[in-house]
């Protein structure tokens, strides 16, 4: 069955249930993003229009420069776009101001990046419990919640190590718990699996989808690579800042 044939039958359920298809985790509408340089207008994103359901796992895709990261970096929160409406969870980042932004974005959004980005002199423990340093939980709270997060991704036992006493795979498994460890409403993921080895790669791909199936992790992740692409649930293209249907 194919993933489109699964989520119909969902919302057969609801709607035979008496109730209707909930709004969607995501909604994009007439999303647009253009830079200036001098007179002239730059369009990265023009008139994007995109709903992602709670618990979708969705894969961006497209060549490069056709606004695949900058569209992921609209729905996140760290950029804003020209103009346009992102709805997430019914609130319209758009309107938020900078600062009621950033602390919308620590508590909603899990960053998975390409190159991990750890901090190299935190141990694994560290990097992950990082997010929750300004948070209100008590150590212990903290250290529970991090040996948690560590768990899941199968690295207890590398908990006080540093980045480089890691290989890219386990790197990217710490990141991937640091994200998790806020309970994101969302996980966005750039290129997670474009700095590895085809092996672990699919490791670090088998676990993105346990948190979808299993956790029911709503994931938008952006990737060149067509077999990354077949794990999600389905695949948006983009094509000079349009999305190709």
């Amino acid at each position: 069955m194919t993933a489109d044939a699964q989520v119909g039958t969902v919302d057969e359920r609801r709607e035979h249930a008496g109730g209707a298809p909930p709004e969607p985790l995501v909604a994009i509408r007439n999303l647009s993003k253009y830079y200036l340089r001098g007179d002239q207008v730059i369009p990265v994103l023009v008139d994007i229009d995109l709903d992602v359901p709670e618990g979708d796992f969705v894969a961006l895709m497209g060549p490069s420069g056709s606004g695949k990261s900058t569209l992921l970096n609209l729905i996140a929160g760290i950029d804003k776009p020209s103009s346009g409406e992102i709805r997430i969870a019914g609130v319209d980042i758009t309107q938020l101001s900078d600062a009621d932004l950033a602390l919308w974005r620590s508590a909603n959004v899990g960053f998975i990046f390409q190159f991990y980005n750890l901090m190299p002199v935190l141990s694994a423990f560290g990097n992950v419990e990082l997010p929750l340093q300004l948070t209100s939980l008590s150590r212990r709270e903290r250290r529970d919640r991090v040996e948690t997060a560590l768990a899941l991704v199968g690295l207890s036992d590398r908990a006080t190590h540093l980045p480089n006493e890691l290989s890219g795979g386990q790197q990217q498994r710490v990141a991937i718990a640091r994200a998790l460890i806020t309970d994101p409403t969302l996980i966005v993921a750039d290129e997670p699996t474009g700095d590895l080895d085809r092996t672990t790669a699919g490791e670090i791909l088998g676990l993105l989808e346990r948190l979808n199936r299993e956790l029911d992790k709503t994931i938008i992740m952006v990737t060149h690579d067509p077999k990354a692409a077949e794990k999600a649930h389905r695949v948006v293209h983009l094509e000079k800042g349009v999305l190709v249907h």
